[in-house]
């Protein structure tokens, strides 16, 4: 032995060795570290019987540098330990997040062990508490360390007031802030805890008061702080507020980083300020894949869904990723123009880049799917998930219903409660529209009534609109009119314009005349309770109505929207208005439409003139008829889309009931298939 240990290293002492374990910890040169210890034990300088500093050092080591198992051996070996060992071994747990065992081991420390935790000890064990949401924990923590007199301490009051804010204490937050006076740089932590937390839980007018009592005190802001308020400033859509934190950022010459920038731009979009976000990006000198998104979703709340998808080529040129947000907010700007090749597109990218198992997309994929009229995919995009949340089942719901498929809506819900998962106010609307569909009376109001208090949810305006919708398709208006008169909501516009709607449809003039002069008088420039009570009147043959209307809209300047219907083709979106001229191929078109009328009049087809509102002859509405949007789209369709692939049509308006009648001989003839996207759904086989 006295021979081999001529050849070791000279080895620091132990004291000195206490700084290099310590350099080792900070910089996480685990070999190093490692190596040392190997040593020191062959050497017989570390054992069991060694300082507890040292070992304390060695505790910090692996605990820093990830090796828990390793820092618990050394932990339990120990004969003799003291605060800084228990709190070294629980800041290791802290940076893993295994907040339990922390908790577990202040509780051997203080119950087994009769070891007095200092501020540090607390600090990590209120951390525990708060990533956890274990308030009650926290509590009883908070007694212990008023017990020893350590709640004056700096960290301990941070490590309280956040771990009350984070578990949804906020009230108690604000009586530590108050209770215990603090350094003004300590201060800002223990208000950006409290902000961050009235404005995450919707509290808006406490976070206001808290913003108001942080500018009273003269708190600096930090990078955190503006974070909050910007957030702040998006929930309550106040522009003004915005705008004067965005000027106080700049006096203040803070540097803006990834998280204020995003918020920046996030605060300017939701407020319907698009050039004002898009100026913001402009001006950053760095951009990630976070500011990236907070732009596209910019564009996306405010309605610009082509200027979203077209920042995701500039954003592949700029060299960043896309993440999952970016492809859920890419996503769903394809659902909002029902750009179903591109969403296809999109799809494909997300497979690649391994998104495809995230909730947030598979959501996404539901709607975009769903509302770009491929119910069969959305449903395959559902079927395929693992993990479901609230908003994938009320995606699925809404989907069926939207495209008329009640029964499958309702079987969605069945399963969604049978898996165990909890309907929300959303959920009741999708179902309450199936039910609608279907014109399940009676179901209809067992789930406005017994359901949907057995989970506890107040029905709202959207819920007694459907139920409107409901009573109005199963021609029940007078029931509809009484429902709306007796339940104590407070009635807009669609609601009214439901059961005018059925009025026209059901000829129900008179009834018809009165919801439009009440609607009239709500909203006067509502453009389509002009158009219903001027096809009243036109059906009715009440021609001096029809005029009296028309010149009402003209003096008001109100203009009807024109018919409109487009599809793609090749990556060309072609779009035709009713009686148009301006498509190059209008001539073709035109003759199309001509053949296939011809060919469909031997199947039963007869021109639905009573459905042309004019004061013409016949042979003139029959012409009327022929040149609807849907038609020529649709003649087009079968000339440049070949057999078998389906025709998909996207309109803005309602298809009229000629229009349907014709639609379906044509695609009979061919046995072509054909969907089309309205405010509903329609399609053929």
């Amino acid at each position: 032995m006295g021979v081999c240990s001529r050849y070791l290293p000279v080895l620091p002492s132990l004291e000195e060795l206490v700084k290099v374990l310590k350099h080792c910890a900070d910089s996480k040169w685990l070999p190093f570290g490692k190596a040392m210890h190997a040593q020191f034990v062959i050497r017989n300088k570390i054992s069991r019987s060694s300082h507890v500093t040292h070992l304390n050092s060695l505790i910090r080591l692996y605990a820093e540098c990830g090796q828990l198992g390793l820092a618990r051996n050394v932990f339990d070996a120990m004969p003799l330990k003291n605060v800084v060992s228990w709190n070294a071994l629980m800041a290791g747990y802290l940076h893993s997040g295994d907040h339990l065992e922390i908790l577990v081991m202040f509780k051997n420390m203080v119950s087994v062990q009769n070891a007095r935790p200092n501020e540090y000890v607390f600090t990590t064990a209120l951390a525990a508490c708060s990533h956890g949401g274990r308030v009650q924990e926290g509590m009883q923590c908070h007694g212990l360390l008023l017990k020893l007199g350590l709640e004056f301490h700096e960290y301990v009051k941070s490590a309280l007031v956040h771990m009350y804010s984070r578990c949804s204490h906020v009230e108690l937050a604000l009586q530590v802030l108050d209770a215990v006076p603090g350094r003004y740089d300590n201060d800002i932590f223990c208000y950006n805890s409290i902000l961050n937390a009235f404005v995450g839980s919707g509290r808006a007018e406490e976070a206001v008061e808290v913003l108001r009592r942080m500018v009273d005190e003269s708190v600096a802001w930090d990078h955190v702080t503006y974070v909050g308020v910007m957030g702040l400033c998006a929930q309550i859509r106040d522009l003004q507020l915005g705008l004067g934190v965005h000027a106080r950022l700049l006096r203040g010459g803070l540097m803006l980083n990834e998280f204020v920038g995003s918020m920046l731009i996030d605060m300017y979009g939701k407020c319907g300020e698009v050039l004002s976000a898009k100026k913001v990006f402009d001006g950053l000198q760095k951009r990630n894949v976070v500011m990236w998104t907070a732009l596209m979703t910019a564009y996306l709340q405010n309605g610009y869904f082509e200027e979203s998808l077209n920042l995701f080529p500039c954003m592949d040129r700029d060299g960043t990723p896309p993440n999952q947000y970016t492809s859920a907010v890419l996503l769903n700007a394809c659902a909002s123009i029902a750009a179903l090749r591109h969403g296809d597109i999109l799809h494909a990218r997300v497979e690649k880049l391994g998104f495809k198992d995230h909730v947030i997309v598979r959501n996404a994929l539901i709607n975009m799917y769903s509302k770009s009229g491929s119910i069969d995919s959305s449903y395959n995009a559902f079927s395929d998930m693992i993990h479901r949340d609230i908003i994938t089942w009320n995606a699925m719901i809404c989907g069926y219903s939207h495209h008329g498929l009640g029964e499958q809506a309702l079987q969605v819900f069945q399963d969604m409660v049978s898996a165990g998962e909890c309907p929300n106010y959303v959920t009741f609307i999708g179902v309450l529209s199936a039910c609608a569909h279907l014109g399940f009376v009676k179901e209809g109001f067992y789930y406005l009534n017994q359901v949907m208090k057995s989970f506890k949810i107040e029905p709202g305006l959207e819920h007694y609109t459907c139920m409107v919708a409901l009573l109005s398709r199963v021609g029940m208006l007078d029931e509809a009119e009484n429902f709306m008169k007796t339940t104590q909501v407070k009635w807009d516009v669609v609601a009214w314009r439901t059961l005018l709607n059925a009025c026209h449809v059901h000829r129900n003039y008179g009834l018809g005349r009165r919801i439009a002069e009440s609607v009239l008088q709500m909203d006067p420039r509502d453009v389509g309770t002009y158009t219903l009570l001027s096809n009243m009147y036109a059906k009715a043959k009440r021609w001096d109505g029809v005029v009296t209307i028309r010149k009402l809209m003209r003096e008001r300047n109100i203009k009807k929207e024109p018919g409109v219907s487009w599809l793609e083709i090749r990556n060309d979106i072609h779009v035709f208005v009713s009686e148009g001229s301006n498509h190059p191929e209008s001539v073709q078109i035109y003759m199309k439409v001509q053949e296939l009328l011809a060919l469909i009049k031997p199947l039963g087809y007869v021109p639905n003139v009573a459905s042309v509102l004019h004061d013409v002859e016949d042979e003139q509405k029959e012409g009327y008829l022929s040149y609807h949007s849907e038609k020529l789209a649709l003649a087009y369709g079968l000339m440049k889309i070949p057999s078998p692939a389906p025709i998909r049509i996207i309109k803005n308006l309602r298809m009229c009931d000629d229009c349907h009648t014709a639609v379906k001989l044509k695609l009979d003839l061919g046995k072509r298939w054909c969907q089309g996207e309205t405010g509903s759904s329609f399609r053929f086989l």
